[in-house]
């Protein structure tokens, strides 16, 4: 049974288009998915991500556990800044990505996939073992909006007298609007500026409609989501990282600190970055505008070496391409390829992950 997240009323009354996501019933698209893709990269769109789930750890080893199971370093960090890394196996196959606040001292406000929610609760429980911390699963009570583009400062600011723009790129606070303590925080999943906003079910009903009744942004579904994240190189775990798709070959291993003290999965990334993966993450352009998909096969002099992870013809730069994870040895740019869809292969050849420049506010 699929859940719904606080806002699926206003999804179906908008008149979107309803289909699983991660366990949920989710937008995939309200008009169409290039207006909505476009919205986001020329003026501002609003997403709502509820379906996320968070996790906070607080208490004397909040910092020591969190670093234990995190890829990235959190020692030291100041208070609202954002971390960006994953969870991995003892194999260095990854549990999931996900985002760690450190809203105060001892304080950490993790962010986890949907799709995941159970199986990362239950593997960050099994290794809390040794730790003084209070973990609670709050998934259940926070929903989530995502505000994105270069407009969607002015839209935080004016349409929800929220105040974010003193807040730099991977920075949260708690800030107290309408009776409530709300986090706010300047990420996003489009390759855009823009703010998340974690808040109680009732807020996030509030103000999703003082954002839509204010015409200034545009409601957005998972299906330009995902063209906006695919376009600037963001994976999608299930597509590019999963248990068996480690960061060392997802291209990730600067968000894996292996100078840190040990962390969970720190022997087999280490030894797998010193010799090399055998798989590695790329990104293929197509000379044809056929579309790759995802599972389509990649070969190189008539033999099979991989498949794809993500594909489009992108919606920003009109070009066919896809990620795909490939024998590592193919793996440098400049590489030509084929890419098998249906009967036929199509030329490619192997070029950067990011097939369009972000734009974040620095």
């Amino acid at each position: 049974m699929e859940k719904k997240t606080c806002l699926y009323e206003k999804h179906v009354a908008l008149g979107a288009l309803m289909q699983p996501f991660g366990g949920f019933i989710m937008p995939i698209q309200y008009t169409n998915i290039t207006d909505e893709h476009n919205a986001v990269r020329q003026h501002c769109g609003v997403f709502d991500v509820s379906h996320m789930g968070e996790v906070t750890v607080k208490g004397p080893d909040a910092e020591r556990y969190v670093n234990h199971i995190f890829t990235n370093d959190i020692k030291d960090a100041p208070i609202g800044k954002i971390f960006y890394g994953m969870m991995c196996y003892e194999d260095g196959g990854t549990v999931d990505d996900l985002l760690v606040y450190k809203m105060d001292d001892n304080d950490f406000f993790l962010v986890i996939n949907a799709a995941n929610i159970d199986k990362d609760v239950e593997w960050m429980k099994s290794h809390l073992e040794g730790f003084d911390v209070e973990f609670a699963n709050r998934s259940e009570d926070y929903g989530q909006l995502a505000v994105q583009g270069p407009e969607a400062e002015q839209v935080v600011e004016e349409v929800l007298g929220i105040g974010c723009k003193e807040l730099t790129f991977y920075t949260a606070k708690f800030a107290d609007v309408e009776g409530e303590t709300i986090i706010i925080s300047r990420t996003g999943y489009t390759g855009e500026d823009g703010f998340e906003i974690y808040a109680s079910h009732k807020f996030i009903n509030a103000n999703w409609d003082k954002l839509m009744e204010s015409g200034r942004c545009k409601p957005c579904g998972l299906g330009c989501r995902d063209t906006l994240r695919f376009e600037v190189g963001l994976p999608l775990y299930g597509d590019e990282l999963s248990k068996d798709i480690t960061p060392v070959m997802a291209g990730l291993s600067m968000f894996c600190k292996l100078d840190k003290p040990e962390f969970i999965g720190k022997e087999a990334l280490a030894e797998q970055k010193a010799n090399g993966p055998e798989k590695k993450l790329v990104g293929i352009e197509l000379q044809d505008r056929a579309i790759p998909r995802h599972g389509y096969k990649i070969l190189a002099e008539g033999k099979e070496i991989g498949e794809v992870t993500t594909g489009y013809h992108t919606i920003s730069t009109d070009k066919s391409v896809c990620m795909a994870l490939i024998d590592a040895k193919y793996g440098k740019l400049g590489t030509e390829l084929e890419v098998q869809i249906r009967k036929k292969t199509f030329p490619g050849i192997v070029v950067k992950k990011r097939f369009y420049d972000k734009h974040y506010k620095k």
